[in-house]
């Protein structure tokens, strides 16, 4: 399993840098306001800029991510920048590293290759391996503790093969049910485009489908 899924980080490296190489700088993606150029900037600061990074995960700091963000775009340009990502984290990072990459990245790129292709007219879900799809329901259920905290109802998580997880404590109670892959693209905030089934009181339903979710 841990071979398969340090190929898929790679695979899904090499096949996002391709989709933005196809579609070029200007296309919308499902990152709210970011085209594609801007995602590229984003995934080559978040794994070379550990300065430029901090904006991630630190609100106050954005404004310091989306500068070196637009400097990057410019100096290096498209075609260059999407490279750069194909090519992988510099030497120095610990994410060279399989077993870090794959924790790291596998969902992460995921995630943001169906933000390019799910931006796009004509998608269609892809059939996922049952390893990927065994990772990301581990994911779910671990991460969506976090994920899920601003949810004022209680969320159960729910897979098609029967097995059901709580998330999230209270009353009342919605129940999200879907392959892991499309709950993991619910609970980092692609409500709009995740094929998932949404039950429970319609109170519970309703808040969850109004919460904001991730990160």
């Amino acid at each position: 399993m841990t071979d398969q899924l340090e190929v898929t980080a790679r695979t899904e490296r090499r096949a996002l840098a391709d989709l933005l190489d196809s579609v070029g700088p200007d296309a919308p993606t499902l990152c709210a306001g970011w085209s594609t150029a801007d995602l590229a900037a984003h995934l080559v600061i978040r794994e070379s800029d550990p300065f430029g990074a901090a904006g991630i995960l630190i609100t106050p700091l954005a404004g310091r991510t989306r500068v070196r963000m637009d400097a990057l775009i410019e100096r290096l340009g498209y075609d260059r920048l999407v490279d750069r990502f194909r090519q992988g984290p510099p030497s120095w990072s610990p994410v060279r590293f399989g077993a870090v990459d794959r924790a790291a990245n596998t969902g992460e790129f995921f995630v943001h290759h169906e933000d390019v292709r799910r931006a796009q007219p004509g998608w269609e879900r892809r059939q996922l391996p049952a390893t990927l799809e065994d990772f990301f329901w581990r994911r779910v259920t671990s991460g969506g503790r976090f994920l899920f905290r601003r949810a004022a109802v209680g969320v159960l998580v729910s897979r098609p093969e029967g097995e059901t997880v709580r998330v999230r404590r209270g009353e009342p109670t919605a129940v999200l049910e879907g392959p892991p892959s499309e709950l993991m693209l619910y609970m980092f905030g692609r409500k709009g485009v995740a094929q998932v089934d949404l039950r429970g009181p319609a109170a519970a339903v309703e808040s969850l489908v109004h919460a904001p979710l991730g990160v």
